[in-house]
């Protein structure tokens, strides 16, 4: 065997070991950002859950202990923000 013939087999040998090893960094790469994603997604919707159950609470609090007669809980709010910014 020439030196030609090896350098060109050596060659063809290193471009298949590359696109394996880029076949597996493909691979685990995919895998992380599914699991990146999933997790991602999960925290989401639990951060979500208890926005909503604080916006619930809040909401019913000032319904009940701040609202005045026929006003709404948003009104309420609007009003309470202007209190407090005139208070300061």
């Amino acid at each position: 065997m020439s030196a030609s013939e090896i350098v060109e087999t050596n060659e063809k040998i290193a471009e298949k070991v590359v696109d394996g090893y880029k076949k597996i960094e493909e691979g685990v790469v995919g895998g992380y950002k599914i699991i990146e994603d999933g997790a991602v997604n999960g925290y989401k919707k639990i951060e979500k859950g208890a926005v909503d159950s604080f916006t619930k609470v809040s909401d019913t609090f000032i319904d009940k202990f701040f609202t005045k007669e026929g006003e709404s809980v948003e009104e309420a709010k609007a009003r309470l923000a202007k209190s407090k910014e005139e208070n300061k």
